[in-house]
């Protein structure tokens, strides 16, 4: 291996960990929120379907506003766009954290809440969209590391932020908490930056076909393979959103959140626990296994172990273990998505727009979220979350055959095409 290769593995390696690191410090406001609810509920009186509203302003705009946010990073070059979005989101972060201590009124907190959402999808873009840029040959590994620090990460934190507001309240948790994340955005904006165009020749050639070709968010728009990904991204996002946000209603309504299944906890407990793994160990797992065998099959693989999942909730769920191993594989064929999906989002369409092309199709996360309740109209009409699970089911063996059937050959072709142009 020559110098400039060994110093462009520890460079890209560098600025993959310190994406993830990125990732972890936006992450607190989603998984720490629910620490923070009861608090302000007995502290400012405000009623908790109120309280909750500024949670789903914060999902939305870091979702929705991830699209301008790449085109933002890509449009300004590797080496201005990652330091100058991540510095802004880490201002919006703490800003909104800041607003959020000292809010007193449900306005503010909802200004608040948006206002680091709007960073949060800023580091967010920035981040999955420099790992597929300096990672054309390990994609699926790199987004899924940096995924993973988003939803796993926060695990290193939650811990501190709730002994926190047990020792000196929420609103100094908010405070500090913000404080303390924005300081340290702002210290690693500076040294983020994406590969230059011929930074990464000596790379060896990624397994998974890969465009040559760079498409503006514009050309991506007009693509049918882009909106092929997308329902696809939105079914499996909606069917595991179905059932992961609301496995407490669900052990519930089973009887499953009494009783000792092991040293002292319940099987709700037990499952949270390995869930919360489950969910990050996914997304570098499949990611890595995408970059060895292809995109399209390690979905199909993924996605029927999914529809296995919920089939298995639906007709074997009241029993404590089964319930816990089935909520775990749900866990484990959902996160995924989130390294498969903006992999082969740049796989399709090239590397010079990914940060903006991956943001729109981040977004599917967020129609998803709308279809969420349809899960709960199917128990009212049938009385049993096992309409659910068989629902899901469906909708991850129809991405299955969408995967095999539509999207690999339009692939194959695509590169065919390239190939013959070249």
């Amino acid at each position: 291996m020559t110098s400039r290769s060994v110093r462009l593995s520890a460079n890209r390696w560098s600025q993959l960990w310190l994406g993830v690191v990125c990732m972890i410090l936006i992450a607190n406001l989603q998984y720490a929120w629910t620490l923070f609810v009861s608090p302000m509920h007995l502290a400012r009186g405000w009623a908790l379907p109120g309280i909750q509203i500024a949670f789903t302003i914060f999902v939305a705009t870091e979702t929705w506003f991830t699209p301008g946010a790449g085109w933002l990073a890509d449009h300004l070059g590797g080496r201005r766009g990652p330091p100058l979005l991540i510095a802004g989101g880490g201002v919006l972060v703490a800003a909104g954290w800041v607003i959020n201590a000292y809010a007193g009124s449900l306005g503010l907190l909802y200004l608040g809440s948006g206002l680091a959402g709007i960073g949060a999808g800023a580091v967010y873009a920035t981040c999955v969209g420099n790992a597929v840029k300096w990672f054309p040959d390990h994609r699926g590994l790199a987004v899924g590391l940096t995924a993973a620090g988003f939803g796993a990460g926060a695990a290193l934190t939650v811990v501190p932020v709730n002994m926190m507001i047990h020792a000196t309240g929420y609103q100094s948790t908010f405070l500090w908490f913000g404080l303390g994340q924005g300081v340290l955005l702002l210290l690693l904006a500076p040294i983020m930056h994406a590969p230059a165009r011929d930074e990464l020749t000596d790379l060896a050639v990624p397994r998974p076909r890969q465009s040559g070709v760079d498409c503006t968010p514009r050309q991506v728009l007009a693509a049918p393979v882009f909106w092929l990904l997308y329902v696809m991204f939105v079914l499996v996002s909606a069917s595991g959103l179905m059932v992961t946000a609301q496995i407490a209603p669900i052990a519930k309504d089973y009887g499953l959140t009494s009783g000792q299944l092991i040293v002292g906890a319940s099987a709700l407990s037990v499952a949270l626990v390995v869930d919360n793994v489950m969910n990050g160990l996914a997304r570098p797992f499949f990611g890595f296994v995408s970059d060895r065998i292809g995109r399209e099959p390690t979905m199909a693989i993924a996605f029927t172990l999914g529809a296995a999942s919920y089939w298995l909730l639906a007709v074997a769920g009241h029993t404590p273990w089964l319930f816990v191993v089935a909520a775990a594989m749900v866990f484990f064929t959902w996160g995924e998505i989130f390294s498969l999906f903006p992999s082969t989002c740049t796989d399709l369409f090239g590397r010079r727009y990914a940060s903006a092309n991956a943001g729109m199709l981040y977004t599917a996360k967020g129609v998803s979220v709308f279809l969420v309740p349809l899960g709960n109209v199917l128990v009212s009409r049938t009385g049993s979350w096992a309409s659910v699970f068989f629902a899901c089911a469906l909708a991850n063996v129809i991405v299955v055959i969408l995967a095999l059937v539509i999207l690999r050959p339009i692939r194959i072709h695509r590169h065919r095409a390239e190939t013959a142009l070249a």
